[in-house]
């Protein structure tokens, strides 16, 4: 019998004041790490992630929740009202990091602070998450996702360049950004640990989305130079790496490389291509990118998508252009145990993504993302609270 997979934040206590996407999708690795995530929610609606459609397995308790929750555990209690900060306070003595994703101006008001947990717990670490920063003018500002995608040039810079401007179809900016969170909290975590002394780690949406602009910007702050989108969601200065039709859908080749350009000619049954000099030279092939997407088209069109996987694949970077259904019905996915199931107490069977991280080799341990206020009790319990004070508590709506 193997030995249980050794996680390495086991004995780490997080609370986290979180709701929706961008914070819990980071905490989430935190708890599957194997820390102790305690998921502070208002009483009776909980984390309004609960509530988002249109798949549910009961009344407020959404398929997306889990998405971004597994591992957890779940507070019911009232931050705004005094009796339920003492509860907090008390919460945070033995606790390692406090996490939030709270518009910019709540973390003060709420106590989730160093500033405001220092006295009582010197080496705590206070990560924040907003959408932009708690120290200028719009920290009172709410902000999402896609909002950060349309200021920080991400739509300009998606889509066909003779349409409108598209935005990612995913919360990309809301996940990066709960990573970058996670890393911040880590980092003091282990300072924290050598010295006693822990601290505030800040992180917005803003900052984030305008980070991951990476070298178009420094192309642009050096060289004045504006990345313009490209068709077929091409590689900006690079050729041929982009989408071309096939019989039958889509497939993605990237000759990055001038080795994968001479691999692609020689598989394609196309040497010409190496030797005209309209396509001699990377630079040459950039200029002339439309014309080779249309010499390109007219090979890939002859067969299917699956025809020119099996000759290109494992020789040069290529991939079908799937849909959904097709993407995580891939069974690469399944050999590579990136899909899970989990018990919840509707669906014994939830189907869920593993974590991308292994440990030894082996992924992280799943558990389904907790019912409102299921660990209420057992936490408060374990913080000295009677089970008297915990009705009085109940009673009076702070849990």
């Amino acid at each position: 019998m193997t030995n249980p997979l050794r996680l390495p934040l086991t004995g780490y206590r997080i609370l986290s004041a979180e709701q929706y996407g961008a914070g819990p999708y980071g905490t989430m690795f935190l708890a599957q790490l194997g820390a102790e995530v305690i998921k502070i929610e208002p009483p009776k609606q909980g984390d309004t992630a609960r509530a988002v459609g249109p798949h549910f397995l009961r009344e407020g308790e959404s398929l997306y929740f889990q998405s971004f929750n597994l591992n957890k555990k779940s507070v019911t209690l009232d931050l705004t009202a005094p009796t339920g900060q003492a509860v907090f306070r008390r919460l945070a003595q033995n606790a390692h990091a406090v996490a939030n994703n709270m518009r910019g101006d709540l973390p003060d008001k709420l106590g989730l602070t160093y500033a405001a947990l220092a006295e009582i717990n010197p080496a705590i670490v206070c990560a924040h998450l907003s959408a932009y920063g708690r120290d200028n003018d719009r920290a009172k500002w709410p902000g999402y996702d896609y909002l950060m995608q349309a200021e920080a040039g991400f739509l300009a810079l998606t889509g066909e360049p003779e349409g409108p401007p598209v935005r990612f179809g995913l919360s990309m900016v809301d996940f990066m950004t709960g990573t970058m969170m996670t890393i911040g909290l880590l980092a003091a975590l282990i300072e924290a640990a050598r010295t006693g002394t822990g601290r505030d780690v800040d992180v917005d949406l803003l900052s984030a989305a305008v980070h991951q602009t990476s070298y178009p910007a420094v192309w642009y702050m050096n060289e004045g130079d504006v990345t313009p989108r490209a068709p077929r969601s091409a590689h900006p200065s690079v050729t041929p790496s982009q989408m071309f039709r096939t019989a039958d859908g889509w497939i993605f080749v990237m000759a990055q490389l001038p080795k994968f350009w001479a691999i692609l000619t020689g598989k394609i049954d196309r040497p010409d291509l190496a030797s005209d000099p309209r396509f001699a030279t990377p630079a040459d092939r950039l200029a002339n990118r439309e014309t080779l997407t249309t010499v390109l088209d007219a090979v890939f069109q002859q067969q299917s998508t699956a025809h020119w996987l099996g000759v290109l694949q494992g020789h040069m970077p290529v991939s079908a252009v799937n849909p959904l259904d097709a993407a995580l019905d891939n069974p690469f996915l399944r050999e590579t145990g990136m899909l899970d199931t989990v018990a919840h107490p509707d669906r014994p069977e939830l189907r869920v993504l593993a974590n991308p991280i292994r440990l030894d080799g082996e992924r992280l341990p799943n558990r389904a993302g907790p019912l409102l206020g299921a660990d209420t009790a057992s936490v408060l319990v374990e913080a000295g609270y009677s089970v008297a004070e915990i009705a009085d508590l109940k009673a009076s709506g702070v849990i």
